[in-house]
Parts: C-alpha cells; sequence; structure tokens
C-alpha cells in the first residue's frame, strides 16, 4: 500500500501491558512499536497494587525494573475488612509472597525506560483496522490524521473498549452498578498508618473505601459507591475538584471514621481519578470469546477487564505479556520466513498463549465477578447463593495470587 509505513509487530496502547510486552518482547530479541494515542506517557497519578503474581511477572521483565520498583513502596504485611454496620473485623490472607502498592507513574517510566529508544510512537491514535488481500491479509492499521500502517502482527492492548478487541470478536464490556474514587494522599511529615491493606465497608450504604500505604509518605485510596445517575456523575468528569468534594461529602454523610475523611479531603487533587459504573468483561465471555484473528489478539484490559476487588487487573496484564511474547518467541520471529509461513507460526502461537491464559483468566475473572457483585446491593437470598458459590469454588480466598505465570 503506498504510503504506508509497515513494522513487523505493532503493540496498540501504550498503558502498563502495552509496555510489559513489548518489553517482553524486547528481552526475547524482538523488535516491536508501540502507539501510544496521547502525546506523553500515560503516568499521571494514581497507584496500582501489584500482589505476588504480579512480582513474579515484574522479575521476568528485568531486575532493573523489578528491584527499582520495590524500592519505591513498602511491603504490606496484611490486609483487613472492617464492617462499620456491626464493628466485626476481620483479617484476609495477603497469599505467599510480597505484596505492593507502586504509584502508577513509577510503574508506566520504568517499563519505558527500559525499552529501545523510538519503540513508543506518541499521537499515534488507531481508529480502524482491517485485513487486506492486498497485503497478504496481513492488518492495516488505520491511524487518526490519515496515516496507515501495515503490521506482520498486531497486539491490541488499547483497554477496555479495544478497537483491536472489537474486530477480533470480543463482545461489548459490561458494567456493575457501582461507581469508583481513586487518589494519592500526602503526608509530608509521614503518615503513621502500618503496612496493611485496610478496608472499611457499610452496607446500608453499600459503600466500600479501601487504604494501602505506598511508602512512609504516601497512601492510596479508593472508594467504590453505588452509582448515580449518568447525567449527574457526567458533571464531575474532568473537574477532580468537583469529585474530590463530592466524595468528601459522601464518607462524612455516611460516617466513615475521621481519619478517612480527612485523608480525602486533604487528597492530591490532581491524583483523583473518577470512573463511573465500573466495568468488567463477563466470565462466560472469557470462556467462549474469540480472542484472536489472524496474526491480531489481545492482552490486558483490551482482554479482561475487571473490576478492582481483588487489585488483579495491572498484575494480570503483566502476565499476559510474560506469557505472549513467550509464545511468540518460539514461532521464530526474526529470521527470514515465507508470509504464509510465519502466519501460520504466529497463529499457532497466540492460540497457544490464548489456551494458556484462558485458564487462569476465566477463574481469576470469576472470583473477581462474584466479590464485587457481593458489594451491589442485592437481595439476601442472592448474596447467600453467591457466598455458598465463592465457598465451593474458591476455598483459599488468596489462591489466586499464588499463580507463577512461568519464565520468560
Amino acid at each position: 500500500m503506498e504510503g504506508a509505513e509497515e513494522h513487523q509487530i505493532v503493540i496498540v496502547g501504550g498503558g502498563i501491558s502495552g509496555l510489559a510486552t513489548a518489553l517482553a518482547l524486547h528481552r526475547k530479541g524482538i523488535k516491536s512499536v508501540v502507539l501510544e494515542r496521547g502525546d506523553s506517557l500515560r503516568d499521571e497519578g494514581g497507584a496500582i497494587g501489584i500482589l505476588a503474581n504480579g512480582w513474579r511477572a515484574l522479575d521476568q521483565l528485568g531486575l532493573s525494573v523489578s528491584d527499582h520498583l520495590r524500592q519505591t513502596a513498602v511491603l504490606i504485611q496484611r490486609s483487613l475488612m472492617i464492617s462499620l454496620d456491626d464493628g466485626i473485623q476481620k483479617e484476609f490472607p495477603l497469599g505467599v509472597g510480597e505484596t505492593r502498592c507502586v504509584k502508577r507513574g513509577y510503574l508506566i517510566n520504568a517499563l519505558a525506560d527500559a525499552l529501545p529508544f523510538g519503540t513508543i510512537r506518541f499521537g499515534c491514535s488507531v481508529i480502524s483496522i482491517e485485513l487486506d488481500s492486498s497485503t497478504s491479509y496481513f492488518p492495516i492499521l488505520h491511524l487518526l490524521g490519515g496515516k496507515t500502517i501495515i503490521a506482520k502482527i498486531v497486539i491490541g492492548c488499547d483497554g477496555g473498549r479495544s478497537v483491536i478487541g472489537k474486530f477480533v470478536g470480543l463482545k461489548p464490556i459490561k458494567q456493575f452498578s457501582h461507581s469508583s474514587v481513586r487518589g494519592l494522599t500526602n503526608y509530608p511529615k509521614g503518615h503513621t498508618f502500618k503496612h496493611e491493606f485496610i478496608r472499611w465497608r457499610k452496607n446500608d450504604s453499600s459503600t466500600l473505601i479501601g487504604r494501602i500505604p505506598i511508602d512512609e509518605q504516601y497512601v492510596y485510596w479508593f472508594v467504590a459507591f453505588k452509582s448515580s445517575s449518568p447525567q449527574v456523575e457526567e458533571t464531575w468528569k474532568d473537574n477532580q475538584e468537583l469529585v474530590r468534594e463530592k466524595i468528601s461529602e459522601l464518607v462524612s454523610v455516611n460516617k466513615f471514621p475521621e481519619e478517612v475523611i480527612e485523608m480525602i479531603k486533604t487528597s492530591e487533587v490532581e491524583s483523583i481519578s473518577f470512573t463511573h459504573s465500573l466495568k468488567y468483561r463477563a466470565p462466560w465471555d472469557l470462556v467462549f470469546g474469540s480472542f484472536r484473528k489472524g496474526t491480531i489478539t489481545v492482552a490486558g484490559d483490551a482482554l479482561h477487564v475487571m473490576g478492582p476487588f481483588l487489585g488483579q487487573g495491572g498484575s494480570a496484564g503483566l502476565e499476559d505479556a510474560i506469557v505472549l511474547a513467550r509464545r511468540l518467541s518460539k514461532a521464530g520471529l526474526g529470521g527470514e520466513m515465507e508470509d504464509e509461513m510465519m502466519k501460520k507460526r504466529v497463529g499457532e502461537a497466540m492460540d497457544d498463549y490464548i489456551k494458556e491464559r484462558r485458564r487462569r483468566l476465566v477463574g481469576l475473572s470469576t472470583q473477581t465477578y462474584v466479590t464485587g457483585m457481593l458489594i451491589q446491593g442485592l437481595p439476601l437470598f442472592v448474596k447467600i447463593f453467591l457466598i455458598l458459590v465463592m465457598r465451593v469454588l474458591f476455598r483459599d480466598v488468596s489462591s489466586h495470587s499464588k499463580y507463577d505465570c512461568g519464565r520468560l
């Protein structure tokens, strides 16, 4: 196609999963290009919990990345759930291995800094993709602004509303009845909180608040609450001051602990992020869904966007990167190969990736879904049924963090 750029592997999306996939491929000696729609890295505000399985994946991306990140975040020692309705405090196991909460910007920059110069292309928004017979049915990406890129392989890491995911046949994502607000609070003189993940729950308002220290000065917090009308919450969009004000009012009215109210009131406004109606890909869609078309596949949230109830979204995306790079490296990329042979080998590698990840993600998505449903304000008999499901399928509630995606 005249005027089109050509690349062997194009990764759409420069978030955690996209950068991790590029780095995993790089460590296997395979070059890729990352197309990021923004003008810079998406490293602003927020934090991400990384459980033991996520650290195992990060270690495969290089100790220069994982050990650097370990130095920025304290080790979380336990997890507590406190019910404000009856005062009951329950401890939940964190599982075997380490749990830390890392600033999102630190993780994004650590991954990006480990990539060869020029890997990330900014201002590249993919608006459509096709398979064209004139290019031996290789993917053609159409970018905003008219630019066209021909790739041998495309990996969609472009989030829950993925253009690539829609093309390969994934069904639309679904929504929980809860929205969420997240932020960071800085205590310049140091905070006195223990190194523990605490959640406060109030059933009569269907509100859940979590707090987890990042280091000795910063803490990350989130509030999950029953969504109001889209029209009301639409006014919150892109107005971080208003979001902080409204959430402060919500926790005050519902009489959460004073330290929680103060934490939100004094949070860094630029770190505030608001999500109307938490999104998820239904477990049954992961069982039967198609994750590949030709030499095109998906990873990260584009594949398995899930609620934050287990804190596994980011760690699962890191796992995707390791497994996909490991499988693709066995396809013999990098050497001379006829197009038809390459498509055959890459297709087989992607099928192996999908088979391996489907087993993992169906269980992880199901546990996240059931956990999320338990705070949705459902009828008592439904909640009892869901609790029984949890006890039968997930007797070890921390088993999801014990998973090992293997060596790169």
